[in-house]
């Protein structure tokens, strides 16, 4: 991919520890160059513990704004000048803009799984959501379905981190184990099933011990993998076969991307051309 970079571009990045794996700078920078926005995005290694630093830095240095990966994004939280509802209820940071020298932080990722689940013609509003791990994508992905209207059960093998997750909405949020047996009691009742956890991801050998849950959904739940690598992991083949309608982590990486332009720009643009650009230059990788 050629960049080109004059006086007035303006500097947006990934921090991160690790952070050199990060496909975020070939989205960003092919999402720019296609809409003719003047930005350049880099990767930027940033050791734990110096989110503060860094941000001082990317005040003075007059960046336009930053993603942030682990392990910053909770350290992120506290240092905002302005914080997004979603981010302060998740308690994450994944993307800062400045703006006139305040930093305002945001967490995308919630956000992104919404507008991909729209895509597979699936509205929260008012359903039931089996929602399995309770990590970092889990907290994002509740947050924003608790939002939107959904109710959640998390399932999660220690209790006591679901029990920790439901507290941000413990009126519409239900915590629970993950053995075959309520997974295949909470899955009965499901409108929507969500995996958050790294079971079937490449590169693993963990794998779900039982899929049996998966027989006992409903007809039309809909099951989402936020696993993108493989492109179909094991629990999407299943619940294909059965006839679920199906989604993988993809777009919920790509809108998350396209969230992340929008609050770093803040001017409207084309969508379509954003996702269109992000989601070639993401094969070109392949």
């Amino acid at each position: 991919m050629r960049v080109e970079l004059k006086n007035t571009t303006r500097k947006l990045c990934i921090i991160g520890d690790p952070v050199l794996h990060s496909k975020s700078p070939i989205l960003q920078n092919a999402m720019l160059s296609a809409l003719g926005l003047d930005y350049v995005y880099l990767c930027q290694p940033v050791a734990g513990g110096l989110a503060e630093e860094w941000l001082r830095f990317a005040k003075f240095a007059g960046y336009a704004g930053f993603n942030a990966t682990m392990p910053h994004k909770e350290a992120l939280v506290p240092l905002m000048d302005e914080l997004d509802p979603l981010a302060a209820k998740c308690g994450a940071v994944n993307t800062v803009s400045i703006r006139e020298g305040k930093a305002c932080g945001f967490n995308t990722d919630g956000g992104g799984f919404l507008r991909a689940l729209d895509e597979l013609g699936v509205s929260p509003e008012e359903k039931r959501v089996l929602l399995l791990g309770s990590g970092g994508a889990a907290k994002a992905v509740s947050a924003a379905l608790c939002m939107a209207g959904a109710t959640v059960t998390v399932c999660n093998r220690t209790v006591k981190r679901a029990e920790e997750l439901c507290g941000m909405y413990p009126q519409v949020m239900t915590p629970a184990g993950f053995s075959v047996g309520e997974l295949r009691r909470e899955a009965e009742k499901a409108d929507v099933l969500v995996n958050c956890t790294s079971l079937g991801m490449a590169g693993t050998d963990a794998q779900f011990e039982d899929f049996s849950f998966l027989e006992v959904l409903p007809q039309n739940a809909a099951v989402c993998d936020a696993i993108y690598a493989p492109a179909k992991t094991e629990l999407l083949k299943r619940a294909e076969e059965l006839g679920h309608p199906a989604m993988n982590g993809m777009g919920m990486l790509l809108h998350q991307a396209v969230l992340a332009l929008e609050h770093f720009v803040e001017e409207s643009f084309d969508e379509t051309t954003a996702l269109a650009a992000a989601r070639t230059a993401l094969e070109a990788t392949r």
